[in-house]
């Protein structure tokens, strides 16, 4: 019986380490790329399309974890404990006392449907300080892309097909080629967000590849590296192959 609760055990620490690893990862690309010039452009997409999918007391809730993670220490994570949250977000609007907090009760149940709507994640375990969750933004929500897709069919942004338009080093066109690829690398298929997305040139510079809408493509940092200089067909080869088969080539 030790023998089989000591494997549980090595198996959650493994799985531990494994999502800390994760975690730092995508907090590290967040903290390089993200500038608080980025925060107007976020609430702007916070406002058109999160807050109307979320409840009253969610939208209370997700102000406070995004103004204590986001913008309170530049990363996506914060600790949050039930009674932190229950005293220090709204005042109960079903009471005449306006000192009366909503119950720990309405607090988990407002946490779970922010969980359930994948407004925020569980990234670690609770401790006295409370449960680490990372905030997400509308990019990184799906029902966030899916009115994010719509708004573009609706109002699509004009397209410039001219060489001379740099759409790789000019952050307004890079932003273009994110929402079109809908965020996601398109080699992997992994969701990533405007800071943790790179653009990857199918034709590469070295080979005359310009800077140009259709020869730039959403990719997440490990497929951009391990491509290089590769062409496309050879990359998605490996990609898609089996571990034996990429060592047969």
């Amino acid at each position: 019986m030790s023998f089989i609760n000591e494997k549980i055990a090595g198996i959650r620490k493994l799985l531990d380490e494994l999502e800390t690893e994760a975690r730092l990862e995508n907090e590290e690309g967040f903290q390089q790329r993200f500038s608080p010039l980025d925060i107007p452009d976020i609430i702007k997409d916070i406002v058109d399309y999160l807050m109307p999918i979320l409840s009253p007391y969610e939208v209370a809730f997700y102000w406070y974890v995004f103004r204590h993670a986001i913008i309170g220490t530049g990363t996506q994570h914060v600790r949050i404990s039930t009674r932190g949250m229950q005293h220090g977000v709204v005042n109960s609007i079903h009471s005449r006392d306006t000192n009366s907090k909503i119950s720990l009760s309405q607090v988990r149940n407002v946490l779970g449907s922010m969980e359930a709507k994948g407004v925020i994640r569980k990234d670690g375990e609770a401790n006295r300080d409370g449960t680490l969750y990372r905030v997400m933004i509308p990019e990184e929500i799906e029902d966030c892309r899916i009115s994010m897709l719509e708004h573009q069919k609706i109002e699509s942004k004009p397209v410039y097909a001219e060489k001379e338009v740099d759409f790789y080093n000019i952050r307004e066109n890079r932003l273009q080629i994110y929402e079109r690829d809908q965020y996601k690398c398109q080699y992997c298929g992994k969701q990533l967000t405007r800071f943790s997305a790179t653009l990857d040139h199918i034709i590469p510079v070295t080979e005359g590849g310009e800077n140009t809408y259709d020869n730039l493509t959403t990719a997440c940092l490990s497929c951009n590296s391990q491509k290089n200089r590769r062409p496309v067909g050879d990359f998605l080869a490996d990609v898609n192959s089996t571990p034996e088969e990429t060592k047969k080539r």
